[in-house]
């Protein structure tokens, strides 16, 4: 590539950015979901628009790879381990055996209807098997559903990618090489390498957390930089051992995430802001990817198999998995209609493309317009179906809390944003009733900084510095988090232990 052409491929990416960043306003103001608006941005860029020519589909699987693994990154950095705890198990079953099931159902009655080939059939099965994290995460985070729904949503589309990505390639050797597996055999190998990438993400995330909370590093911009790596590292490191990557790099992100990292709301937005340029990125290339010419002739497949979907195989995907962990009927109807697809659908499709699978040709179009269609359906009507159901709740954030190390000083200091919803407004500081070894230093508000007394009361908006010594920084973070919930009356919850009594000091 030369330095001209090198020009204007940046000038075309920044605008395509640019565009795609004004897209966002445009999809919280219209409730569209901006996957959407990236795959019509891709078309337009196309054969159907400004006519830019683009047919690699060994390029888009390998680029989509990448895009997947910063999404995923992102997916776990940002999820907090009180919201999934849980609901790990019925997550985690949810994304094996449901992804099972929903791969034979889809499989059989496409087979049945659209008279495929059984294997051909399957393979497309697992193909949209997977719920989508790209989508999940940007769509779940701004509708108010109960914390223990959006967690095993946002756990499930977290785990399922890697059974998912599993099976497709399996499935593709077996086609491709007209050398058919024993289905216990696949059960097997499946089951072994997403074991093995479980257990070295978990102990890439537990032993980077270790080795950054023991290194000052001299700037705070090098902590997301060393969490990213690490998170990507996990993901290498799996796939070089023949394990699952993409279970690796979700599970090592989210014990990264939900330690005691150091600037770990840097870390969160430097996070948000790669999975953000990766979604761009990935749907506008597969946009770019689809052939107009064939999108006629996977239209009716396409709305078969999503119907089948949507309908019959996610449902029971969700009562085979959930209802031994006693899920209520409602919550299943839920789950069943917020298993969103989105760009590892489509990213899945394109590895029978590549290997000249037969019946492959037109299966990008076909899982293109099934995501698009089935998001238009799902996604907007989500709101209004908790609703119906008596499962929404209120979004609003209330306290944030970020932390960064003192170094020699063996403390912390917790900076603590009291949001418009938190129960901390009106309380003085002592009521706090913070573990001894913890005191609020001072408080920001609209822009005036002033140091508490005992008696100072706070107000919604303060931006509060608390230094807390590591030993007590746990359970300070832990009693903010109480009275930001319970307000004064946290001090009676039982799971906060005995809390001080008497008057507050003098001053």
């Amino acid at each position: 590539m030369s330095i001209e052409q090198l020009d204007a491929v940046l000038l075309t990416g920044a605008a395509v950015l640019l565009v795609a960043v004004a897209a966002v306003r445009v999809s919280v103001g219209t409730g569209t979901p901006s996957l959407l608006l990236y795959l019509a941005l891709g078309l337009g860029l196309g054969d159907a628009g400004l006519g830019i020519p683009f047919t690699d589909y060994e390029l888009t699987t390998v680029l989509g790879y990448c895009a997947l693994v910063l999404i995923l990154t992102e997916g776990g950095l940002t999820t907090r381990w009180p919201t999934i705890r849980a609901v790990i198990a019925p997550a985690a079953v949810l994304a094996t055996v449901g992804t099972a099931v929903s791969v034979v159902v889809v499989g059989y009655l496409a087979h049945w209807l659209l008279g495929l080939p059984l294997l051909t059939a399957v393979l497309l099965g697992a193909v949209v098997s997977s719920t989508d994290a790209a989508a999940v995460f940007s769509v779940l985070r701004k509708v108010a559903l109960p914390k223990r729904l959006t967690g095993l949503l946002e756990a499930e589309s977290g785990f399922n990618d890697a059974p998912a990505v599993i099976l497709v390639i399996a499935l593709t050797e077996s086609l491709a090489g007209g050398v058919q597996a024993p289905v216990w055999q696949l059960a097997a190998v499946a089951a072994g390498e997403l074991a093995g990438g479980a257990a070295l993400g978990v102990a890439v995330g537990w032993l980077g957390a270790r080795g950054l909370r023991s290194v000052a590093l001299p700037s705070a911009g090098l902590y997301p930089i060393a969490v990213t790596a690490l998170c990507v590292l996990a993901y290498g490191g799996a796939a070089q051992l023949h394990l699952s990557g993409f279970i690796a790099v979700y599970l090592a992100a989210l014990v990264l995430g939900n330690s005691r990292l150091p600037h770990r709301a840097s870390v969160g937005s430097f996070a948000e802001g790669l999975g953000w340029l990766a979604q761009i990125g990935l749907f506008v290339l597969l946009g770019l990817l689809v052939d107009p010419t064939l999108l006629d002739d996977a239209v009716l497949p396409a709305l078969v198999v999503g119907l089948v979907l949507l309908l019959v195989a996610r449902p029971l995907s969700v009562v085979a998995s959930v209802t031994w962990f006693r899920v209520p009927l409602r919550e299943q109807v839920l789950l069943s209609w917020g298993g969103l697809r989105g760009a590892v659908p489509i990213v899945l499709a394109t590895i029978p493309a590549l290997s000249g699978v037969e019946g492959s040709q037109g299966l990008v179009e076909q899982v293109f317009l099934l995501v698009v269609v089935f998001t238009v359906v799902q996604a907007p009507t989500l709101p209004a179906l908790a609703r119906a159901l008596h499962l929404d709740v209120d979004l609003a954030r209330t306290l944030d809390v970020d932390v960064a190390p003192l170094g020699a000083l063996d403390a912390d200091v917790l900076q603590v944003h009291v949001g418009p919803g938190s129960r901390l407004h009106g309380l003085a500081v002592f009521e706090l009733r913070l573990p001894e070894g913890a005191d609020v230093t001072l408080v920001v508000r609209d822009g005036t900084s002033l140091v508490p007394d005992p008696r100072t009361v706070l107000r919604h908006g303060d931006d509060l510095l608390v230094v807390a010594l590591a030993a007590v920084r746990r359970a300070a973070e832990r009693r903010l988090r109480a009275v930001d919930e319970g307000g004064r009356l946290a001090q009676w919850r039982p799971s906060e232990g005995r809390e001080p009594t008497g008057a507050p000091p003098a001053g």
